[in-house]
């Protein structure tokens, strides 16, 4: 069972375990950021950050490390918040279901009866700390990543939970069906190449940081829409130069450009021992370059944080700051931050392939997409939208 942090979510706990704790978690400062290392230091218990740390040593991916710790802050606040006591570890049955219940919920009956859904008090509570920006149920996708994460940090403690347990099964069934959310797009819109082409020129300018924008979007973009999470991880290291490919690739003997491979190394969909690469061929190459040299970068993280003066950091970039600075470029062209995330440039990607008629499967080889439902999706967004079958009555 875990050590108790306190008797109630209103006592607070001294702050020198709260200091020894975020002491603790600087051991994971590669996988979370600064400013989240104290805010988890508060939610967590000892055995929590134990298990952390434990998981970093054995070498669990990054991505997926920094993931598990954001859930487990989230589900010790709710925790906190609904019961006034950390997590129990296993977690009973009943208190799966109580999770669920406060996560996915009936919008229609809620406005009839307040009782139902999360409690006003514990949602009054995670807003106040940040975790919760909306009044409506959470997406299925989320309440099921983090009963996953729940169920991971179970087995990692030794222990044996009820995450497959029959009425837990059912009450998700029947919860999801009752919360009729529709899912959503990561991004609502895409960073197709003439939108790209606009934040490039939103990133014209001479100084560092544009240089690394600059590199950044176009990098993320051209190597088959690689996620944030990617970009942010990205190593000198992993970057080959490979012979110059011709322009035209029916004429060998033609003009070259040049050609640089990309070791992907451990990603959501590939191994670190894994032997997947992607290409940059032609002005990607050369921009990607162009910030290398300007920044004096020979090895460590390729993209990493400018301060306000103008000064390169050692630390590489966050997933988060890759989300903020395409953003930032988007308003910078004039266009709606709230519509675009990182993930468009992924989806971008891929929609631009299908407008320009290239193979889906040769899509794919850039993307590392192992899913072709998946990947298709974009495929055929892009057709029906250039089609003619919604062109009947114009």
């Amino acid at each position: 069972m875990a050590k108790s942090r306190a008797a109630s979510s209103s006592r607070p706990e001294p702050q020198a375990l709260v200091v020894r704790r975020a002491e603790a978690l600087d051991a994971l400062e590669s996988v979370l950021p600064f400013d989240r290392r104290d805010f988890l230091a508060g939610l967590l218990t000892d055995d929590d950050v134990a298990t952390l740390r434990h998981l970093a040593k054995e070498g669990i991916g990054e991505n997926s490390l920094r993931a598990l710790a954001s859930d487990l802050g989230y589900l010790e606040a709710w925790s906190l918040a609904a019961t006034g006591s950390p997590l129990p570890w296993p977690a009973p049955e009943a208190f799966l279901i109580k999770f669920v219940a406060h996560h996915l919920w009936d919008s229609f009956r809620r406005a009839t009866d307040p009782a139902h859904g999360m409690p006003e008090e514990v949602m009054a509570a995670l807003k106040a700390q940040g975790l919760l920006r909306s009044d409506g149920p959470h997406a299925p996708a989320t309440v099921r990543r983090r009963l996953s994460s729940w169920s991971t940090l179970t087995k990692w403690r030794g222990l044996r939970g009820k995450f497959n347990a029959p009425g837990l099964q059912s009450a998700l069934k029947l919860a999801v069906r009752a919360s009729a959310r529709p899912r959503g797009r990561k991004s609502r819109k895409a960073v197709t190449a003439d939108i790209l082409a606009a934040l490039l020129k939103a990133c014209a300018g001479e100084k560092l940081v544009d240089a690394r924008d600059r590199a950044l979007l176009i990098t993320a973009f051209a190597s088959g829409g690689r996620r944030r999470s990617e970009i942010s991880a990205l190593r000198v290291e992993q970057l080959v130069d490979d012979d110059p490919v011709p322009v035209d690739p029916k004429d060998p003997d033609g003009p070259k450009l040049p050609c640089l491979k990309i070791r992907l190394g451990r990603t959501k969909t590939t191994q670190a021992d894994s032997d997947a690469f992607v290409l940059l061929v032609g002005r990607p190459v050369l921009v990607l370059k162009d910030w290398l040299a300007r920044a004096a970068i020979s090895d460590g993280a390729v993209f990493r944080g400018i301060d306000r003066w103008g000064n390169l950091e050692r630390r590489a970039l966050t997933p988060q700051a890759v989300n903020l600075i395409l953003k930032r470029r988007i308003a910078a062209a004039g266009l709606d931050p709230a519509a675009f995330s990182a993930h468009g440039l992924r989806s971008g990607y891929l929609t631009e392939t299908a407008r320009r008629g290239i193979p889906l499967p040769e899509a794919m080889q850039q993307s590392q997409h192992r899913s072709v439902q998946q990947a298709s999706n974009y495929y055929n967004d892009a057709e029906r939208t250039l089609g003619r079958a919604a062109r009947l009555i114009v």
